[in-house]
């Protein structure tokens, strides 16, 4: 483990949906499993999160007629991509991958589960005012600087390291242990996003 407790690691959503055969799968997702298991053992801290969706969750494309999987809509927080329905709260999409072996991790933070509000950030939902407590859980341990790793890099990886920022922690994400989705090149934007924030890129 890290000899430096003040840096956790936080891992973003392993979860079945977002690995192949997933309702929502990010190309090669399962390759970051082993690089965390691996990785994992170096932080005394680590936390993972789950997305945990109601079932009619207003970011599913079902849910809005006429509209499809990765259309753009606009709702009272702003743009919102619509996704497939997956990470639905109690199926086995929305588990943690079984081969994710992670067991001193001490936070499961599930995300998302606001039905009207979508939850990409492991610190603050969509509408961008919604904490969800985990900065505070976080300062309450002395941590000053998050690794982040999981899925997808250019969503939920992305918006947790700049929040990270936000709430004044130093941020890095660990790349071999991240895959993207890549809508219409937003994993090109997403690096260049978190350099222009400060964000360490780090290997494994």
């Amino acid at each position: 483990m890290a000899a430096d407790s003040a840096v956790a690691l936080v891992v973003v959503d392993v979860q079945n949906d977002f690995l192949p055969g997933g309702a929502l799968a990010v190309p090669q997702g399962d390759a970051v499993i082993p690089v965390i298991n691996r990785i994992a053992r170096r932080y005394e801290q680590v936390v993972l999160t789950q997305d945990w969706h109601p079932a009619d969750h207003v970011s599913f494309a079902s849910r809005h007629p006429g509209r499809a999987p990765f259309d753009t809509i606009t709702l009272p927080y702003g743009a919102q991509t619509l996704w497939p329905d997956h990470c639905v709260q109690g199926t086995r999409g929305a588990a943690l991958a079984d081969p994710l072996e992670v067991p001193h991790a001490q936070l499961i933070l599930r995300k998302g589960w606001h039905r009207e509000v979508d939850s990409y950030s492991a610190f603050l939902e969509a509408d961008r005012a919604t904490r969800t407590g985990l900065d505070g859980w976080l300062t309450a341990r002395g941590v000053q600087e998050v690794h982040v790793c999981g899925l997808a890099t250019d969503f939920c990886v992305l918006w947790t390291a700049l929040d990270a920022r936000r709430f004044g922690l130093r941020a890095a994400v660990i790349e071999p242990a991240c895959r993207g989705i890549d809508l219409g090149g937003s994993l090109a934007r997403a690096w260049e996003e978190m350099a222009r924030a400060g964000i360490a890129r780090l290997a494994a």
